[in-house]
């Protein structure tokens, strides 16, 4: 059989790089692999565990091998994340969490096992895989690289109203300190910062629907051949 089309899509936080990489793999017929949602399953782990990354990042690399993670679809056609049979999808969206994830995702064991499900998932095609380190680490032979960017007011403001839908209630500052912080971390990690791979597309998004990006990467990757 055949290889099929493999997307790495990689930006920072509220580039809205996983909202377009579900529909790029609707549009598409690929499986959505989300790599943050991994990240933010481990910190999830964590806290419940009251792991601390300062002090006990080997217990949190530990327990990132332990965990068994999958991707299902369900039946309004959306991956879900369930880890060890738990249906974690909304559990890891939370604030806390994501602050969380950041951190533990500088930890090398962390990146180190993750990364290598997200290859083994990877390698056979077929995916469009979201994350900061796909396109330079994890799957740097895929078909089609994109990096997605927009400015920081403009992430911070669509990342507001995310955390709006879910109940939470911060302010526009707030959630652009946090994003900016963010940037700073997983741009200047040790492990596999967030970069931009010197064959990948970029497209900024200000200014852009989310139909605008998605038709722009589904074009791309109908001119490319699987390798």
């Amino acid at each position: 059989m055949p290889k099929r089309l493999s997307i790495a899509i990689d930006g920072p936080a509220g580039s809205g790089k996983s909202t377009v990489a579900k529909l790029v793999a609707d549009r598409l017929g690929l499986t959505c692999v989300d790599s943050g949602a991994m990240y933010r399953g481990v910190a999830w782990r964590a806290l419940q565990a009251g792991l601390s990354p300062e002090s006990q990042p080997q217990a949190i690399g530990e327990l990132a091998e332990r965990l068994h993670m999958e991707f299902r679809r369900g039946e309004d056609n959306v991956a879900r994340l369930f880890i060890d049979d738990e249906d974690a999808s909304q559990a890891i969206r939370t604030p806390e969490v994501g602050k969380m994830s950041s951190v533990v995702s500088a930890i090398p064991e962390v990146r180190r096992h993750l990364s290598r499900r997200q290859r083994e998932w990877g390698l056979n095609g077929g995916v469009v895989m979201e994350g900061r380190d796909i396109q330079t680490v994890v799957l740097p032979e895929a078909d089609v690289k994109v990096f997605l960017t927009a400015s920081d007011n403009e992430r911070a403001r669509r990342r507001l109203k995310d955390l709006e839908a879910q109940g939470v209630t911060t302010t526009l500052d707030e959630v652009l300190r946090d994003i900016q912080a963010r940037d700073r971390r997983d741009s200047t990690r040790a492990v596999a910062p967030l970069s931009k791979a010197p064959d990948a597309i970029e497209i900024c998004t200000d200014g852009m629907t989310i139909e605008d990006v998605v038709s722009t990467i589904v074009d791309l990757a109908r001119t490319v051949e699987p390798e």
